[in-house]
């Protein structure tokens, strides 16, 4: 069997700077897929890793996501099985135009990218529907990304896949975002530079998906006995299958077959993804699950190939189409690691930023400072911009994804406020389309706790903000516990043994084209010489 898949490249170059990290594993207390039994649930990642692309590099496998305006962008996770992933870095320090992406672009910047490892580099392509293609790439996994540089200019240009033919002739496969095109629903392709820098000529349609497979986007290329094939979802994000395409010609035309579909499992809409096989030959394939407020999950399926077709997941009903899985076996990568997931808690004892952290635009110098030898994050009261309707706008929101369908994230602040200033505010956010905050605001009399909600906060709606009461010391636990169906009950702890609750439940909703976050935030009304200063003390989830 002869065939092209460049995710299963052997290269020592995989021994990167994260391998010498300290040996304890972070093992979440709300979300664990390792059964340590031999056997996995899914999703192997219960948070908002959306748009999944991976690879394995001899005995590692990586795995990218979209990032949309979130800032560090284009997050990069390793495993060795499959299923205990961690985070390891982002591609994306910064995002272009910097300027640009200074104010907050929710649901613009980094869509569906695609990783490849070639010629001892790494290659990651992502697009933004406002400005084009881009690619970055490094040397190591964990090291120094180039500079993004555009492959194809152009509004609408989406889902960006490479592929190099046996006779190094490089492709790229992408689709088009209708609010930016004007067309959606077909995948194309165009030819690129033999180091796929560049494209070279304007890209063809090779499948028109209007008529069986509406909304067929996100393509990743493979080659296989002969046959080029389209891996794309279709038929919308929390409803649609996992279509395959295939072709003895990259330009089509193309053969169609769905893969998988719900069928009768509880796994709405699984596809967009891709498929990676292990050192010893078995094929899986790693998709997402829309789950709204929850954002777009990780899944990991079993994959089978019968007559040159693969099959994802299990075919229950034999008609050749799979359906997801809840628990399976583990795949086979010839020796069994420990559990391991990525990182939610925070003791803020490092002199760098935890890799879970997102701002909401290009971070400046200014926000914060990470006193490790004091073990605190501080954050510095920024002025809110002066077209803030409310939090949507703010860009200074330090935030991560929610990690279960259920936990408590609980922080432990200290706030110093400028003596100079009254209505600054630091505290604890649920962010998304509308959201709720608990926080420590000051007054000329002294500081108090206020509960705000902002319900169309994407809108431009103003929130309401409901004074709780005053404060006897700066020094607060302030907490927010998720319950099934993402509701919030915001409280707080003078003592950090007694809690009380504040407002009513709040619905959790999704942002755009992410879930909902939770995160700390520290800002002010006015501008003057200096600022109040919010010392987090740590940031824990838990059950």
């Amino acid at each position: 069997m002869k065939f092209i898949f460049h995710s299963i490249l052997v290269c020592s170059l995989c021994l990167n700077s994260f391998a010498q990290a300290p040996k304890t594993n972070y093992i979440s207390k709300v979300w664990v897929a390792d059964q340590g039994n031999g056997t996995y649930k899914n999703p192997i990642i219960n948070a908002d890793y959306s748009d999944p692309d991976a690879i394995r590099v001899g005995d590692d496998f990586y795995m990218i996501a979209s990032s949309f305006d979130a800032i560090p962008g284009l997050p990069i996770l390793h495993s060795k099985d499959l299923v205990n992933w961690k985070i390891i870095g982002h591609a994306l320090k910064r995002q272009p135009p910097f300027d640009h992406f200074e104010k907050t672009q929710h649901g613009n910047g980094v869509w569906a990218p695609s990783i490849r490892y070639r010629n001892g580099e790494f290659y990651i392509y992502y697009p933004d529907p406002d400005f084009g293609i881009y690619l970055t790439k490094a040397k190591t996994i964990t090291g120094e990304w180039s500079a993004p540089k555009l492959v194809a200019a152009g509004k609408g240009l989406i889902d960006p896949c490479p592929f190099w033919d046996e006779d190094g002739k490089a492709y790229l496969a992408y689709a088009y975002a209708g609010s930016r095109a004007g067309i959606k629903s077909v995948l194309a392709v165009m030819p690129l530079t033999a180091d796929g820098s560049r494209a070279t000529e304007t890209g063809r349609i090779v499948y028109d998906g209007h008529e069986l497979d509406p909304t067929i986007e996100g393509p990743k290329v493979y080659k296989r006995n002969g046959y080029y094939y389209l891996f794309a979802p279709a038929g919308g994000v929390s409803t649609g299958w996992q279509l395959i395409l295939r072709s003895k010609n990259i330009y089509g035309p193309y053969e169609r077959k769905v893969a998988m579909d719900q069928g009768k499992s509880t796994i709405n809409g699984p596809h967009q993804g891709a498929w990676v096989n292990t050192q010893n030959g078995e094929d899986w394939f790693l998709h997402f699950q829309d789950k709204d407020a929850y954002g777009r999950v990780v899944h990991l399926q079993p994959m089978k190939w019968i007559n040159n077709w693969p099959v994802i997941g299990i075919d229950k009903d034999g008609d050749g189409i799979g359906e997801p899985v809840i628990t399976f076996k583990k795949p086979n990568v010839g020796k069994v690691y420990p559990i391991e997931t990525a990182v939610e808690s925070d003791e803020f004892g490092a002199a760098d930023l935890g890799l879970q952290w997102q701002w909401q635009a290009n971070p400046q110098p200014t926000w914060l400072f990470t006193d490790a030898n004091k073990s605190v994050l501080k954050l510095y009261t920024t002025k809110m911009p002066d077209d803030a309707k409310n939090l949507w706008d703010v860009q200074n929101l330090l935030m991560q994804k929610f990690p279960d369908d259920e936990f408590t994230a609980t922080t432990k602040v200290t706030f110093k406020p400028n003596p100079k200033l009254e209505n600054e505010q630091i505290g604890l956010v649920v962010m998304g389309r509308s959201y709720a905050k608990i926080s420590i605001k000051s007054k000329k009399d002294g500081l108090y706790i206020v509960y705000g909600v902002c319900q169309g906060a994407d809108k431009g709606k103003a929130e309401n903000e409901k004074e709780i009461n005053k404060l006897k010391s700066g020094t607060i636990q302030l907490r927010v516990k998720v319950s099934e169906g993402a509701k919030c009950q915001f409280s707080f702890s003078e003592d950090g043994i007694n809690f009380t609750n504040v407002g009513d439940e709040f619905q959790a909703t999704a942002g755009q084209w992410i879930g909902a976050k939770v995160g700390i935030f520290a800002i002010r009304d006015t501008q003057t010489n200096d600022s109040g200063i919010a010392e987090y003390d740590w940031f824990r989830i838990d059950k």
